[in-house]
């Protein structure tokens, strides 16, 4: 075999015949995904594996020695098999062998033997005995390994994360295979590398797959995460220049225009962050290169005023804004809220103003045909919609400017479907999040664009009080919160009942957190509904609204909710962002464990919204102590988005983050945190930016921009789904 320059080699080239079980097995395919599939931890000769650590059904590679080998009569048949047990010093594991394998193993598996064993774990408890098992497990003993004398006088033996049927040392061995015939070109610049105190890469890989020393490990995962970062934040350096290069028509808008008669009739102070946010976007879409960026801010910050400004902006320039919204629900909430805080001026009273059209994919004919034609020929000034603003026979006469609402459930692609239907040249920007984001997050994920974060709430916003109500422990607490509800009706206000399923069919779960326990079915719309008007809220006026109601069902309940004709409301996440009802005051989670932190601090910003107190319960079955309840536990105590938005992000893989989870692919991040490793995140984009500043075709660094080509490999440097 030759000499391996590139992470892209084919891994079959490298290792022959050992790469087929790889692929199978774990999906590697190449030479830099074997190396970049690193030990999971490290097993020091002579120290054992905790047998007390491990799961059911979790394969896992143990390092144990065996204690005694006994043969044993089979119970239903003729014959034996042997029950070898091993030890940590402290718990014992059994091992069962049968036929042709039992003997083998009875050979080479003697008292004494110190060996790695690899398989599924079975855990069979009875009274307070608990016995810990692998049925035929794959091993190697120390003494059977073919390391060099070198080698194996190394403290540390790495331990890779395997599968059924390929066992760490298998991995183990293929990387050494590799890692003999190495000779790479280092992807980061070596006055980077020297500035920084980085390992060359060849060592670092070396060091990390062979390590002597804890210290080899840590030198190595140093240079590996500013790999991460660097090759990523180059990439959207890269996107960010290219961005910066397109042309946009300049919207200044006017001084007498409909923005000017607008904020004149707001009936409230602009908040001193609203007002600078406002700033920036102004003077974003003042200049003739279009804008990118992302305003983020608390649940209730006053985003949609911001949006709503720019798009004025726009349209005093002579062109057109688009809102996207995710759901017809919200994008029904945004036309009615739009058009009521314009007032005469989507009517075109007195002052002019602009028409303001909805367009979703459930509308009736004639009034979609009346939308697209407001919308193609510019009498719609702004146009509010779903994903169906994004079909190719949707046309604006002049779009200036693109609001994305709830950047999460919008891929990039999906973003520049509608970035290419600006007229003269490529339309503004700006993305809004209600789900706060960790600046190396933000940093991380949305690199490409300029970011607006407003944490001020607007005043009148009262505060909200959050409990965690524990039915299963205590069912009298469960009573109580349907008292509170009927407490807040009887003073005249409303409530919200939230659940994870809509209950009329498998399959309408949701978006959900997901827990690996085995739990009864998440409570459902309609069955909930049904058990509050029979029990505890009979006689208040209750509706349901999920996904699956026919979209003129839906706006009508929403419509009869904020008209005060329903006094409560159970629903789905439906009602999750954007829906503005003041007089809701009060929102019952229920089996609130089921679902993520973020989506629980939306959903309860959905009350406190006109000057009332706002209540949110959360109820869950979950235990005290169990991680769903600190979850909940963290959502009752602090309203600070931004604080939640790290303890969601801590309890989710890095890959969830990248949108690796939702589209397929494996995350890129391998060792880096993006919580844990701001220093390395923050020091690989200054020197991506310098870098590229100075080389944006990177034509004196092939390696790096191999890795980019890579990294960004048939999806036209779009990789990122931006969660």
């Amino acid at each position: 075999m030759g000499v391996v320059t590139s992470f892209d080699e084919p891994l079959k080239k490298a290792v022959g015949r050992s790469a087929a079980p790889l692929e199978s097995a774990l999906g590697i395919s190449t030479v830099g995904e074997l190396l970049r599939h690193y030990p999971r931890r490290y097993a020091q000769r002579g120290e054992l594996t905790p047998i007390a650590s491990l799961e059911h059904d979790e394969h896992v590679t143990v390092v144990a020695k065996v204690s005694s080998a006994v043969r044993r009569p089979m119970k239903n048949r003729q014959g034996t098999w042997l029950d070898i047990e091993v030890t940590d010093g402290k718990e014992k594991l059994h091992l069962a062998f049968f036929g042709k394998g039992a003997y083998i193993a009875e050979q080479r598996l003697t008292p004494g033997t110190e060996a790695m064993f690899s398989g599924k774990v079975g855990v069979f408890v009875g009274g307070r005995t608990r016995r810990v098992s692998l049925t035929h497990p794959e091993y190697e003993s120390f003494d059977e390994t073919e390391e060099t004398a070198e080698e194996f006088a190394s403290a540390l033996v790495p331990i890779y994360p395997s599968a059924q049927g390929l066992p760490s040392w298998k991995i183990r061995r293929a990387v050494r295979t590799v890692l003999d015939v190495l000779s790479l070109d280092d992807p980061v610049p070596a006055e980077i590398r020297e500035r920084l105190g980085l390992l060359p890469i060849e060592e670092a890989l070396r060091r990390v797959h062979r390590p002597r020393s804890q210290a080899d490990v840590a030198r190595s995962h140093d240079r590996l995460k500013f790999d991460e970062a660097f090759v990523l934040q180059a990439v959207l350096v890269r996107r960010r220049m290219a961005a910066s290069a397109w042309l946009a028509r300049a919207r200044p808008g006017c001084d007498d225009g409909l923005l000017r008669e607008f904020d004149k009739r707001l009936p409230f102070q602009l908040t001193e962050g609203q007002r600078q946010v406002g700033e920036e976007i102004a003077a974003d879409l003042a200049r003739e290169h279009p804008m990118h960026r992302l305003l983020q801010g608390e649940v209730g910050a006053g985003k949609t005023v911001v949006a709503l400004r720019a798009m004025l902006q726009v349209v005093d320039s002579g062109g057109q804004a688009v809102l996207l919204a995710p759901t017809e629900v919200l994008a029904q909430q945004h036309h009615r809220s739009i058009v009521n805080m314009l007032g005469d001026l989507a009517t075109g009273g007195m002052f002019g103003g602009t028409a303001v059209a909805l367009l979703t994919g459930s509308m009736g004919a004639a009034a979609r045909r009346a939308a697209l034609l407001d919308a193609a020929g510019g009498a719609a000034g702004i146009v509010i919609g779903t994903h169906a603003v994004l079909q190719e026979h949707v046309q604006f006469a002049d779009l200036g400017l693109v609001v994305v609402d709830e950047q999460h459930r919008f891929g990039v692609e999906q973003r520049d479907a509608l970035r290419e239907k600006g007229g003269g040249g490529r339309p503004h920007v700006l993305v809004m999040t209600a789900t706060p984001i960790p600046r190396t997050v933000a940093m991380t994920v949305f690199g490409d664009l300029e970011v607006s974060t407003l944490s001020q709430l607007p005043s009148g916003r009262a505060p909200i009080t959050t409990h965690v109500v524990p039915a299963a422990d205590k069912p009298h607490f469960l009573d109580r919160a349907w008292q509170r509800v009927r407490e807040e009706v009887g003073l005249g206000r409303q409530a919200y009942v939230v659940c994870p399923r809509i209950g009329d069919q498998e399959g309408d779960e949701g978006d959900l957190a997901k827990d690996d326990d085995e739990r009864r079915p998440p409570l459902a719309v309609l069955d909930v509904a049904r058990m509050l008007g029979e029990g505890p809220l009979a006689g208040l006026r209750i509706q349901v609204l999920h996904g699956k109601l026919a979209p003129e069902d839906k706006d009508a309940a929403m419509r009869a909710f904020a008209r005060g004709e329903i006094d409560v409301l159970v629903a789905t996440t439906v009602i999750e962002v954007g829906v503005d009802v003041p007089n809701s005051s009060v929102m019952v989670i229920m089996d609130a464990d089921r679902f993520g932190v973020s989506q629980l601090h939306q959903l309860r910003g959905r009350v406190g919204r006109g000057g009332l107190p706002g209540l949110c319960l959360l109820v869950s079955e979950a235990p005290e102590g169990a991680q769903a309840r600190r979850r909940l536990d963290a959502v009752a105590t602090t309203l600070d988005g931004f604080e939640l938005s790290r303890v969601d992000l801590e309890q989710r893989r890095e890959g969830d983050v990248l949108g690796a989870a939702q589209s397929g692919r494996r995350s890129s991040l391998k060792l880096l945190q993006l919580l844990r490793d701001e220093d390395v995140i923050e020091s690989a984009r200054a020197e991506a930016t310098a870098l590229l500043s100075a080389d944006s075709e990177l034509s004196a660094h092939p390696a790096l921009r191999a890795e980019i080509d890579t990294m960004v490999a048939g999806e036209r440097a779009e990789f990122l789904e931006k969660a």
